[in-house]
């Protein structure tokens, strides 16, 4: 069996295990028509259109996009300790309804995973749970970071910072020294650090002199932008001292966006992440319609979402996240200053910005390739993540189908994370995936829901020798 240039034929009458057939095909060296042909878990061959396709059971792909699995490289799962507000069963059915298949996991449970002890004991939680593939982002701790220098990446690829703190954030970075710490560390151990960047000490001298918001008008003005500019700037600095790699959660500002395009510009090892949040909603939406965009970077103006867009369209940003972050409707509900940051996104993170893309007048193709760079090729680079984030021979067979044209109301109904709302509740979206691959097996349809039991698997990162900082 062999693939013959992008597009070819496979030899031999072996019958595949899938046959993906009539669909457009996203993959690294452009979108074009074509089938998929599956064994053993993995893409076996692209295929043109119009060559011989092997016996085996068929996906019909006709008016699809065939779309990598794609990668939600921020998630909060809320395992351990919190399972009240979601779990690996909802979140990871929410994921593969929503065409992710490998998810990224955050450290901020009860209690928080600190350590590889942590993470291991995490996974014995989590196995035999999720419909997803999934790795962990270990959490940098500010008493201990030197553990960053000697991190065993088979366990952990990443670690994030909170330089800030919330109500599901129990480790803050407070001190600069630890924080300058925990850079030089983690670039002696070739980690990743992956950055919650707001300036807590910009929030307490704020708050020291003025009263804490008693509208969801007042709550943008309350963290405001100056936060996340002030850390990006920090953040910024010890790159350029330490030559650590770094990537920025969350941007929520111009000005941060505009902060680390030059960075990237000047060489330096800092990409960052756009949420599906900062790019369809806007502080006058948390006006007018409270607590469900209560975020943490606050959502802002009309002006940075279209920076953010900008970042989107031009190749700035590196990955979409959704920061899927779950909390009850009581939580949610009370004053503004008590209720807690966060929404569900892992479902709805690809078809927003797929609405998005497409209210823009990107054209379907474009737009596919968008989201085949910032969920898949993007976040799979960046995180150790080999056979994901691509269609190509050789690749893991995890596939998404997306209907591009479809248009439909979301509503509570088709909520599948456990807190059982959604901010988009009440949106028409343009575009629905209609069916998911996992590992080479149809995991879900729209017409016949999810089948077979959740394999979902701990993807360990290379063993590979740890860098020497520059």
């Amino acid at each position: 069996m062999s693939a013959m240039g992008p597009l070819g034929s496979v030899s031999g009458d072996l019958p595949a295990d899938l046959v993906v057939e009539g669909g457009r095909l996203v993959t690294p060296d452009g979108v074009r028509d074509g089938t998929v042909v599956v064994r053993d878990g993995r893409v076996a061959a692209l295929l043109a259109p119009d060559a011989p396709a092997p016996a085996g059971r068929r996906l019909d792909a006709r008016g699809r996009y065939v779309l990598p699995g794609l990668i939600d490289s921020h998630v909060h799962f809320r395992t351990p300790g919190l399972e009240y507000k979601e779990d690996w069963g909802h979140g990871s059915k929410a994921a593969l309804v929503g065409g992710v298949t490998t998810v990224l996991d955050m450290p901020n449970t009860r209690p928080p995973s600190l350590d590889e002890a942590g993470l291991i004991a995490k996974d014995e939680v989590i196995r035999g749970t999720s419909w997803a593939d999934y790795r962990f982002h270990l959490g940098a701790d500010p008493d201990h970071p030197e553990l960053l220098a000697d991190i065993d990446p088979r366990i952990a690829t990443s670690a994030k910072v909170f330089m800030a703190g919330h109500h599901t954030a129990p480790v803050v970075f407070r001190d600069a020294e630890q924080l300058r710490r925990a850079f030089a560390a983690a670039a002696r151990g070739g980690i990743r650090l992956v950055l919650h960047a707001e300036d807590q000490h910009v929030f307490d001298l704020l708050d020291a002199s003025s009263n804490a918001p008693g509208s969801y008008g007042e709550y943008e003005p309350h963290r405001p932008r100056s936060g996340g500019i002030v850390a990006v700037a920090q953040v910024v600095r010890l790159v350029r001292e330490y030559g650590t790699k770094a990537h920025i959660l969350h941007v929520s500002s111009a000005e941060e966006a505009d902060l680390l395009s030059a960075a990237a510009a000047e060489g330096l090892p800092l990409t960052f992440e756009v949420t599906g949040h900062h790019l369809s909603f806007t502080h006058d939406d948390t006006t007018r319609r409270g607590p469900r965009t209560r975020l943490s970077p606050a959502i802002r103006e009309c002006r940075d979402q279209k920076r953010l867009w900008r970042a989107v369209l031009h190749g700035e940003a590196a990955t979409l996240g959704s920061d899927h972050a779950p909390h009850t409707v009581e939580e949610k509900n009370r004053p503004p200053a008590d209720a807690p940051p966060g929404l569900p996104g892992v479902q709805e993170l690809a078809t927003a910005v797929w609405t998005g893309l497409r209210t823009r007048e990107i054209g379907p193709d474009e737009a596919a390739a968008h989201l085949a760079r910032l969920m898949g090729s993007g976040p799979a680079r960046l995180f150790d993540l080999p056979g994901k984030g691509r269609l190509e021979p050789g690749a893991d067979a995890d596939l998404t189908l997306l209907d591009p044209a479809a248009r439909w109301q979301f509503s509570a109904h088709d909520v599948r994370a456990l807190c059982g709302w959604s901010a988009y509740e009440g949106w028409t979206f343009t575009g629905r995936f209609t069916a998911t691959v996992k590992a080479g097996h149809v995991a879900w349809d729209i017409r016949t829901g999810f089948s077979g039991r959740p394999e979902g698997r701990w993807l360990q990162g290379s063993a590979r020798p740890l860098e020497v900082a520059r």
